[in-house]
């Protein structure tokens, strides 16, 4: 796949009939993918933690976009039991799921533990997306060309999985765990397009990331160096709109072209802006040892094993 120059949110293909959920939709980049699915004719799911700004998100929309067909739905992603709840309530309502985009994170905050005890952006960013893919898995092989769209960074490829520490019990670095939490999603895209591959299922699992884009993340980041830096300065400076970062993301769930197993990024230099385009993961990211590892943990942390069809 070669850059799309002139790749805009303009020229996503008609989506009209196709049901889409989308987590973390109510700002940032999970509002601009919401609002270009939306303008395409897709009918989307907003998953959120906050009910009054995923309202407030759809009234926005809305006022720009009468006809938009949207919903709001609770999810809690740092809680596992709000990630079943979720699932058990979108399949007592919806006979099929067309794409599942896992957008939604948190980003450096001091240490916290979720519902279940696990570090917060390893349960929010990617327990919480992995027991939701597992869950929703028969919905998405009802789907037509269906798709998984989990949002990595290009953190992930500086970073590593500490299995003898997920917790950060030990050694707590708010930017070292996010960029854990950024690689394990990169691993499960990729293992997730290996396992569906072999079963034969039509579902794709694509990996994206934005780039450099200004949301919330980097302005709700505790206040440090960090934040100095790429938040308050590097953000006005440097930083694509959630428009254009979320491209990368739109693309992997829309583009007709994309293959399951595909990561999608930004085309510029250091791939921190530009057109979407194909990049490349971290070699870390395909490792079989941290393959392997990371899927039996989130397996056992989750209680979530995945329903793969028997091979054609």
């Amino acid at each position: 796949m070669t850059q799309q120059q002139s790749w805009t949110a303009e020229q996503i293909p008609d989506q009209t009939g196709r049901v889409f959920v989308v987590t973390g939709a109510n700002s940032g980049l999970g509002l601009a993918t919401t609002r270009a699915l939306a303008a395409r004719g897709g009918h989307v799911i907003l998953a959120v933690r906050d009910m009054d700004k995923g309202r407030r998100a759809v009234s926005e929309i809305t006022a720009g976009q009468p006809e938009a067909s949207l919903e709001v739905r609770h999810i809690d992603l740092a809680d596992l039991a709000s990630v079943r709840a979720f699932a058990d309530q979108l399949r007592a309502d919806h006979p099929r799921l067309d794409v599942l985009i896992n957008n939604a994170g948190v980003m450096a905050p001091p240490r916290t533990l979720s519902a279940q005890g696990h570090e917060l952006q390893f349960a929010c960013n990617h327990l919480g997306h992995f027991a939701l893919t597992g869950l929703l898995l028969d919905l998405l092989g009802a789907g037509s060309k269906p798709r998984v769209v989990t949002v990595s960074s290009v953190n992930h490829k500086q970073a590593q999985i500490r299995f003898d520490d997920l917790s950060g019990e030990r050694r707590y670095k708010p930017m070292g765990f996010y960029n854990q939490s950024k690689l394990a999603n990169a691993v499960f895209g990729w293992e997730l397009h290996r396992r569906l591959t072999r079963s034969g299922s039509p579902v794709r699992s694509v990996l994206a990331h934005p780039g450099y884009t200004a949301t919330n993340l980097q302005w709700d980041t505790p206040t440090g160096l960090w934040q100095l830096v790429f938040g308050r300065i590097g953000s006005p400076l440097l930083a694509q709109r959630p428009a254009d970062g979320a491209l990368s993301q739109l693309y992997a769930a829309t583009e007709p072209a994309v293959e399951s197993g595909q990561f999608i990024g930004p085309g510029g230099m250091g791939e921190l802006r530009g057109a979407p385009t194909r990049v490349k993961l971290a070699p870390v990211a395909t490792d079989p040892e941290t393959v392997r590892r990371l899927w039996e943990v989130s397996e056992q942390l989750t209680d979530v094993r995945f329903a793969f069809p028997a091979a054609v």
